[in-house]
């Protein structure tokens, strides 16, 4: 049985690459917009995607504006 080769030690000489922080998961308009999708098809309408791809895409843009334009 052979075992995979290690990998060499990175150069001291180069600073480390920060890793990038993890964010939290966030409901998008692709989310909202099969809820109104399933939403139409048990209520037989065909303007529910629509709202919820639109509400969606405000939801969006909120939670953007709160996280980067309020510092």
């Amino acid at each position: 049985m052979t075992t995979p080769p290690t990998p060499e030690p990175a150069d001291s000489s180069e600073p480390p690459v920060p890793s990038e922080p993890s964010e939290p998961s966030q409901p998008s308009a692709e989310i909202y917009g099969g809820l109104g999708a399933l939403a139409d098809h048990w209520l037989g309408t065909t303007w529910l995607v629509g709202v919820g791809i639109v509400g969606g895409m405000a939801l969006s843009l909120y939670l953007i504006w709160f996280r980067y334009g309020t510092h």
